[in-house]
């Protein structure tokens, strides 16, 4: 997905740098209230991004100029939502190109924007309207996790395909042969990082119940188990049942006069 570093042409690289740029700075905003209200949740954060950063280095050659790769996004971004997730996507892409040489500085804004604001955004509106649904936790952690992979690179196709238009079929030509390139490693690719999503979301219910509850990823439990007592039920059972006449103080003191 990553594009490489002069891949684009100058202006395309500015129009993309420019309209990532109000999205990373809400993000950044986002970002600062959550670690400001919740310094808990720093350890959660720093394994969200290390996740994306370690999945989206594994890079498989696929169109010229480009790569496949997993994106990691999907976790975060069910986590944290979206905002925050394209900070740790820009942070990602950005020592991506500087230390490992994937993706570039010229071309950071067009990876930003497809791979930390698209993909978050689209992985994150299909994993809630899968909750919304009642549909189970971890169904709907796979189907967020493959479309924030998936739309990544069908961003990333309209990008290279705008910059470099087939010059018989024009844009939907490129886009054509760029999308089918893609397809034939993405979509695999997309269908592993949901079930290692999945995975991984398993073990955090397990190790951090408490902060996904929080978080909203966990509901919190309604009721009681059957048989436990509480103090509603037990100033019920004073107050006597339904249609049945509670119990006067003088009647309870006669009755405890009698036992002694």
């Amino acid at each position: 997905m990553h594009i490489a570093e002069g891949f684009l042409p100058p202006a395309h690289a500015i129009a993309w740098g420019v309209a990532s740029a109000p999205f990373v700075v809400h993000g950044v905003r986002s970002l600062t209230r959550e670690v400001k209200e919740h310094p808990e949740s720093t350890l959660l954060l720093g394994a969200s991004g290390a996740f994306t950063f370690v999945l989206s280095a594994l890079k498989i050659p696929s169109v010229t100029g480009s790569c496949s790769h997993p994106t990691g996004t999907g976790l975060g971004a069910i986590l944290f939502r979206p905002p925050i997730m394209t900070v740790l996507g820009t942070i990602t892409l950005l020592f991506q190109a500087l230390l490992l040489a994937h993706g570039g500085l010229t071309t950071l804004g067009a990876n930003v924007f497809s791979m930390a604001i698209i993909g978050p955004w689209a992985g994150y509106a299909v994993y809630k309207l899968l909750k919304r649904y009642e549909v189970p936790l971890m169904v709907a952690v796979f189907f967020g996790a493959f479309v924030a992979d998936l739309s990544t690179y069908c961003v990333t196709s309209v990008q290279l395909a705008l910059a470099f238009p087939d010059p018989s079929s024009g844009f939907l030509g490129a886009l054509g042969k760029f999308g089918g390139i893609f397809a034939v490693t993405q979509i695999p690719l997309a269908v592993s990082e949901g079930l290692l999503t999945v995975l991984v979301m398993r073990l955090l219910v397990q190790s951090s119940k408490g902060e996904l509850t929080r978080l909203g990823v966990l509901l919190q439990s309604k009721g009681t188990r059957p048989g436990t007592r509480t103090e509603k039920s037990e100033a019920t059972e004073d107050a006597g049942a339904p249609g049945k006449p509670a119990k006067s103080e003088a009647s309870r003191t006669s009755e405890t006069g009698a036992s002694t």
